[in-house]
């Protein structure tokens, strides 16, 4: 096998990967639909930029929950592997720097 090829998943049907595709970097999604589609904007925000949209995916709205669960279940096996996702917002940049350092307690009343 090549090692550029992804291994067969038992039970998958194999899935051509063209060689000349280029990853794109996305951090940001706009998420719109329609009664018959999902629409998926990826695109990218940079500092100084205006935000610019790089690909539009069209699913059905199954084909988009089967895509929900599938991530789900790859984002579950990821924190098992690499610790929990914490989102922006989750904690204070204080927080998150400083909470392993305490106050000292005061001295006990005697």
């Amino acid at each position: 096998m090549d090692p550029k090829e992804t291994p067969p998943i038992p039970g998958a049907s194999p899935i051509d990967v063209p060689e000349e595709l280029t990853a794109v970097y996305s951090n940001l999604v706009r998420i719109s639909h329609s009664p018959s589609d999902i629409v998926f904007d990826f695109g990218q925000v940079l500092p100084l930029q205006k935000p610019h949209i790089l690909t539009r995916i069209v699913m059905s709205p199954v084909a988009a929950k089967l895509f929900l669960l599938a991530l789900k279940e790859n984002l579950a096996r990821y924190e098992a592997t690499f610790g929990e996702i914490h989102l922006p917002g989750d904690n204070s940049l204080a927080n998150d720097l400083f909470k392993q350092i305490h106050p000292p307690e005061p001295p006990k009343a005697e």
